[in-house]
């Protein structure tokens, strides 16, 4: 059993601690990671699970991007601790976290993965939707309203 509630400052380094874990302390060079640098993620919508001994399993993050005039959310990262995976704890946490973008009133959530895994969230891929490089085109997913939205992915800016 699992405890899903928003990530505090306090979970901050935890989380951190479970990413590295997750995707190696290189995972900063990624991107997706340059178009974070500055901008808080949106707060209500980053979620961490915890077990029944308050022990962190699990955490998902959204950060707000621009594509082309366009707002958008970029999921990432979300993780399961190893030793958790296999239980459905991610899934939990992805079905929430857009659960609760949609509360929230955001037309659109992409990220960056693999289309097979992400498309039972109903991701797909997007076209015209450039993320800085070296990202590969084919793993730029999205869901949501992309109807006409396209350009560069850009860091937020009010």
């Amino acid at each position: 059993m699992y405890r899903l509630i928003q990530e505090t400052p306090d979970d901050r380094w935890e989380v951190e601690a479970l990413y590295d874990l997750c995707f190696a302390p290189g995972r900063t060079a990624l991107s997706s990671y340059r178009l974070r640098e500055g901008v808080p993620p949106v707060a209500r919508l980053c979620l961490v699970a915890r077990d029944a001994d308050d022990i962190l399993a699990g955490a998902i993050r959204f950060w707000p991007v621009r594509v082309g005039r366009a707002e958008a959310l970029l999921l990432g990262p979300v993780a399961v601790h190893p030793t958790r995976q296999g239980e459905g704890l991610g899934a939990l946490l992805m079905h929430e976290g857009l659960a609760l973008a949609t509360e929230e009133r955001w037309p659109r959530v992409m990220l960056v993965g693999d289309e097979p895994y992400y498309r039972r969230f109903g991701f797909a891929r997007l076209q015209g939707v450039e993320m800085p490089p070296p990202t590969n085109p084919a793993r730029v997913l999205g869901i949501g309203d992309w109807a006409g939205v396209t350009g560069k992915v850009k860091r937020w800016r009010r």
